[in-house]
């Protein structure tokens, strides 16, 4: 009988949702960190859980953190933390009822995280960390000697990975480099030397091992059945092999490191995976003219949850909506879209836009994060657990969200504006992953400058009310959300309703102005020009276009849904809509 064996790979979602995408400030270094995790294990009300009100402590008065950081981190760390969506309610409700500071930092001081968990979660936050040595020996820059990769695969992998979030590769290096120093943070005070370092006898309890379930997990003799860290090693000969002893309850924390050396893996659900053999999707069209073809892969029909992927590329000058079951509860990338307009209708995991330029963005409900990266002149639209947007420029963002937008280095040219549409099923979707129409503090953006100088608040503005126009979102759905939920803001209400009256007072006009047959035609033909003519100069054109396919009718061979929702509107009746709604019959269209 073979061996029992194990493969063990960092999880997707730490990395991705829980690593903030900026270097984190130098007091959430290794040394800190270390006396950080002797300062909760002796003192009383701070292990095995740490609460809100202790953590501000360590943060504010040992760390030296701004208490808006402090939050920052113990929120994100939360919105890693399993709950279902009527947990989620009911905290989003008990928020919107806390008007004051100091009701509402009495609702936050019912909040507790994992201590060890909540450790290894800082330690995290180096992933992002540019060293210097690395960089110049042209790991953390291109470097133009660098060899190509050899597989059109890996190309791609690393086009598409630009940051470490989504780079598994990184995800595989941070586990193997700072091994010993993530098992160390876990070592009781006892276990550890006069300067706070492991030694080489120290030993790991199992409530240790428990917390390492959130950075690892993994499967037995090639099994494919996934299992947290801790119930993988529940197995007895895995116990044995990773220094389990049954007289102390514990692990050697020298064997356990050695057999994780051992056993560490590339994530077999990653994104390099998805790329090389996850399953193709046609539901973007080849454009004529495009330098790459558009490329769109999912592993959502294997992985377990929280390691769906969906990766979206090139998607290049049409209109690709999906309201589909291969959406929902995935992690999306959105990479090098250009001139496009995409809508995902659909509950998310999380959202990540990256290098894409002059295009539309419509999400459906995000129950994590939202994060826009290095993206220019991108109109998005969502309602997500959290929005991040970094070193991006001239974008619009319609948000909401029960969290501060986090504005990263970088932006310039920020506009953020109410959430301003909706689709039949949205209610619904946003029920399904918790999320609620109040806070809403999509208004409030958080400027992240841990250690250097004061950030620029100049790199946004509020949208305002006289430039503010809904979106409506053109196809035919099933459903019975039919209006923005949580309605908009009163000034902005007023100006949608004050420009409803000023369509309504030109109809009037003309109706007055008792044209006969012959002055009608000419009038409607001077219309009709007048519209074109906008349509051309503000892009409206191509937008409406794309929403026809080039043939209307042929299935695809690949995938039955075509570029449009999968609830098959008329697209002739949706492009009618459309002018209809941007000549001013109907509610303006963005």
């Amino acid at each position: 009988m073979d061996a029992c064996t194990a493969s063990v790979w960092p999880r997707l979602e730490p990395f991705l949702l829980g690593a903030l995408q900026v270097a984190p400030p130098s007091k959430l270094s290794m040394h800190y960190l270390r006396k950080m995790a002797c300062y909760v294990r002796t003192r009383e009300g701070c292990f095995p859980r740490l609460g809100w009100h202790m953590w501000r402590h360590i943060a504010c008065g040992k760390l030296q953190l701004a208490e808006e950081l402090a939050w920052l981190y113990f929120e994100t760390f939360d919105l890693l933390t399993p709950r279902s969506p009527e947990e989620k309610l009911e905290w989003a409700e008990a928020l919107s009822q806390s008007p004051s500071p100091r009701e509402l930092d009495r609702q936050r001081s019912k909040l507790y995280v994992d201590t060890l968990q909540f450790l290894l979660f800082l330690y995290l936050q180096q992933l992002n960390r540019v060293s210097l040595r690395t960089s110049l020996i042209g790991e953390e820059w291109p470097s133009p000697r660098a060899r190509s990769p050899s597989s059109s695969s890996e190309r791609e992998a690393k086009t598409s990975s630009s940051n470490k979030n989504w780079d598994d590769q990184a995800h595989l290096t941070f586990m193997q480099t700072h091994l010993f120093e993530l098992l160390e943070l876990l070592v009781e005070p006892g276990e550890l030397s006069g300067s706070g370092q492991a030694l080489r006898d120290s030993q790991l309890s199992a409530e240790a091992v428990q917390a390492l379930s959130l950075l690892l997990e993994g499967s037995a003799s090639r099994g494919r059945t996934v299992h947290p860290f801790h119930r993988l090693l529940g197995r007895a000969p895995l116990q044995a092999q990773a220094g389990y002893s049954k007289l102390s309850r514990s692990y050697s924390l020298q064997q356990l490191q050695n057999w994780l050396r051992q056993t560490l893996t590339l994530n077999p659900f990653g994104m390099s995976t998805c790329l090389r053999s996850g399953k193709k999707l046609a539901w973007a069209l080849q454009v004529e003219g495009a330098m790459k073809r558009a490329k769109i892969a999912r592993n959502t029909h294997m992985a377990p949850p929280g390691s769906r992927v969906v990766l979206m590329s090139q998607v290049y000058k049409q209109t690709l909506a999906k309201d589909s079951e291969k959406l929902a509860g995935a992690n999306v990338k959105l990479h090098r879209c250009s001139e496009a307009f995409i809508y995902l209708l659909s509950p998310l995991r999380s959202v990540t836009l990256d290098k894409c330029r002059n295009s539309t963005v419509v999400l459906g409900p995000v129950e994590t994060s939202v994060h826009v990266q290095s993206c220019e002149n991108v109109r998005l639209v969502c309602v997500a657990g959290r929005l991040a947007i970094g070193a991006s420029s001239r974008c619009t963002v319609h948000a909401l969200t029960p969290t501060r937008p986090l504005l990263l280095p970088g932006n310039t040219a920020l506009t953020l504006g109410p959430f301003h549409t909706h689709y039949p099923t949205l209610e619904d979707h946003m029920a399904s992953v918790g999320l609620a129409v109040v806070p809403n503090l999509w208004d409030q953006p958080l400027l992240y400058s841990p250690d250097g100088p004061a950030p620029d608040p100049s790199c946004y503005r509020i949208l305002t009310p006289e430039e503010f126009c809904t979106l409506v979102v053109p196809f035919q759905m099933e459903g019975d959300t039919c209006e923005v939920p949580g309605g908009l803001p009163p000034a902005y209400q007023q100006a949608v309703e004050a420009r409803a009256q000023r369509v309504q007072e030109w109809q009037r006009t003309v109706k007055d102005a008792h044209l006969n047959k012959e002055q009608r035609r000419q009038f409607q033909a001077l219309v009709e020009q007048r519209f074109h003519q906008w349509l051309l100069e503000t892009g409206k054109r191509q937008e409406l276009d794309s929403l026809l396919p080039p043939t209307i009718g042929q299935p695809n061979p690949t995938d039955h849904s075509q570029s449009t929702c999968s609830s098959k509107p008329s697209l002739q009746h949706q492009k009618d809509q459309m002018s209809q709604q941007a000549a001013g019959r109907m509610p303006t269209v963005c």
